[in-house]
């Protein structure tokens, strides 16, 4: 059992990530992390009568997919057949970049031109990562013949894009660098032509910014990061796991991509123009954490709402201004909240005026120096952090005491 232990491990583990990215093209991230698990527990079971007369990927798509429809028997009570990939509602693939931010533009339209046997090639070439000989052995079809279908899949798309009003050079050549993703449903409120424009929208907003925000925080983005754009707000929630997240949440990171919901449709609780400056806050934070994933939570969302100017002043005062009065003011501690208490708690209007005051009253190479070591408060400001806190506190106070 040992020799046969080694042998899986060396021939047949090493696939586990691709086999995972196969399946989250048809369920959802945890689904196919799980469905994954039970492939190769059943590929270890049946390692013995593997005879290496496919590629081993061949031999563990075939095992997924069995694997796949148990579990849609399971739960649907669906009749056996191939589960397609067009179950993936909304695709990306890299367009435009600005400082090593890459917005990732909505192909689903596109995708959806083709027949299930192209999309399917599609995915398994660009998305799982096989070879095209791989691609030809898991859909049965000759290897000359997969070429040529991919090839014409992709004309079909460009042609697809062009006519819908695509225009982006990156978006038309993308058979040299396409990216597909699973993200949320696509909306039928969307369009081709407005998902241009708000992607347009959100690169000059953060050409306008992030020369300004890579000089605040002193560092440039040490990877590539994404952008992804949901439809709508419910989309969005669903997406990210957040069925029953409050109207306020519209985006979040999650390692180096940030996903947002569209600016057409931000719910209640947002604008067209406050999408395009959370887009802003939600950079400036990971930028803050790439320089220093040690950075606490009021450190990185104040120096994120200060960069987006997402708050005005004169709101932030409005409303902060009963629980200064009643001195109740967050602690560095209570800032490190990820409830959804933390709006209720003013933790983003408190964390900004934070980041601002120490901006204005000890400079640039202060925040610099708090952003590097966190705990570096005696270095930095020449005074305890219970010291800096109260300095805080008193200016807040000073401030609102002038508008009562």
């Amino acid at each position: 059992m040992s020799g046969q232990h080694d042998n899986f491990e060396t021939a047949i583990a090493p696939y586990y990530d691709r086999i995972r990215r196969y399946l989250s093209l048809r369920v959802d991230s945890q689904t196919a992390e799980d469905l994954t698990q039970v492939t190769f527990i059943r590929a270890f079971e049946h390692y013995e009568s593997f005879r290496g007369e496919s590629s081993p990927l061949t031999w563990l798509m075939r095992i997924a997919n069995n694997t796949l429809k148990n579990e849609y028997r399971r739960k649907h009570r669906i009749k056996e057949s191939a589960v397609p990939l067009d179950r993936l509602d909304s695709r990306f693939i890299a367009a435009e970049f600005t400082k090593n931010v890459e917005i990732r533009v909505d192909i689903s339209q596109a995708l959806a031109s083709l027949n299930d046997i192209d999309r399917e090639i599609i995915a398994l070439h660009y998305d799982v990562g096989c070879t095209l000989l791989e691609v030809s052995e898991i859909v049965g079809k000759k290897l000359s013949a997969v070429k040529n279908r991919l090839y014409r899949a992709l004309d079909t798309m460009r042609t697809v894009l062009r006519e819908a009003g695509e225009t982006n050079s990156d978006v038309l050549t993308f058979i040299e660098h396409i990216i597909l993703r699973h993200a949320g449903g696509l909306s039928s409120k969307s369009s081709t032509h407005s998902d241009a424009k708000i992607r347009r929208d959100i690169v000059d907003h953060l050409n306008a910014h992030i020369t300004r925000v890579c000089t605040l925080v002193r560092h440039e983005p040490s990877t590539r990061i994404s952008i992804e754009i949901y439809p709508d707000l419910p989309t969005f929630h669903e997406a990210v796991g957040e069925h029953d997240a409050p109207d306020w949440f519209m985006g979040t990171i999650e390692s180096n991509t940030i996903k947002i919901a569209s600016p057409l449709h931000p719910g209640p609780a947002h604008t067209y123009e406050s999408i395009l400056k959370s887009t802003v806050h939600l950079f400036t934070m990971w930028l803050v954490q790439d320089r220093n994933p040690a950075a606490p939570k009021w450190l990185y969302q104040g120096v994120g709402g200060y960069a987006a100017e997402l708050m005005t002043r004169s709101y932030i005062n409005a409303m902060i201004t009963d629980p200064v009065q009643r001195g109740q003011f967050p602690t560095f501690a209570d800032f490190e909240d990820h409830s959804w208490d933390f709006e209720t708690k003013r933790g983003f209007e408190f964390s900004c005026t934070l980041a601002e005051f120490i901006l204005e009253r000890y400079g640039t190479g202060a925040l610099h120096a708090i952003i590097a070591n966190p705990q570096s408060f005696e270095r930095t400001f020449r005074c305890s952090a219970e010291e800096l806190h109260r300095q805080w506190r008193d200016m807040l106070a000073a401030r609102i005491s002038e508008i009562s």
